[in-house]
């Protein structure tokens, strides 16, 4: 008797949601969005039919974007492609240090082949050239300080000259690091020659 009473109650209600279901949507009621382009449509067909079935192909195929990603950086890095460049260096900002950088001669690109040869030389159990490598280090250090802080006062004058209100944080450090980098083991690739003004 209970039983039946309650399927009674709930049969009702099951009609009145098939019915509402079933009840024609007026014509010139607005859908409530918009409707989506021809091409968008169809990216988003393409999507959901190209979606990973499982976590390993979703992973698979990440790993193989960003191996995509990181081969067109290294191509943009040897031949100076803005576009795909990493976004450290980026930027009109970045471009113009570089330039600087790679269009004068620096003491700090010639630390790497002056230190092999001091330290050559300091192995040479002879105590005058002992004494010969330990002043020609404080010599090249000395000079890659004064060349350096040369180097950034000229390239904070020129960027402020240049790009007065683009932001510069971080750009002198950054061509600071690249003279300490042979010009032709530099990333991305120098671009102008020595003795040409960017």
């Amino acid at each position: 008797m209970f039983g039946s009473r309650s399927r009674e109650e709930k049969s009702p209600t099951d009609k009145v949601k098939l019915d509402l279901s079933k009840q024609p949507r007026d014509p010139e009621a607005p859908k409530g969005r918009p409707t989506p382009k021809r091409s968008e449509a169809q990216t988003q067909r393409r999507r959901a039919s190209s979606a990973p079935a499982d976590r390993k192909e979703a992973a698979k195929r990440q790993r193989e974007a960003r191996r995509a990603d990181l081969a067109r950086q290294r191509e943009a890095l040897a031949s100076g492609d803005e576009r795909y460049l990493p976004a450290r260096d980026k930027g009109p900002v970045r471009r113009f240090v570089r330039d600087f950088v790679d269009s004068r001669f620096c003491v700090a690109e010639f630390f790497l082949p002056l230190a092999v040869v001091i330290l050559v030389l300091s192995m040479v159990r002879i105590g005058s050239l002992q004494n010969i490598a330990l002043l020609l280090w404080l010599g090249v250090i000395v000079l890659i300080v004064v060349d350096s802080i040369g180097l950034a006062f000229r390239m904070k004058r020129q960027l402020g000259e240049r790009f007065p209100d683009e932001p510069k944080r971080g750009a002198v450090a950054y061509g600071l690091m690249r003279t300490l980098q042979m010009r032709r083991l530099r990333l991305p690739k120098p671009q102008v020659k020595r003795g040409e003004r960017p």
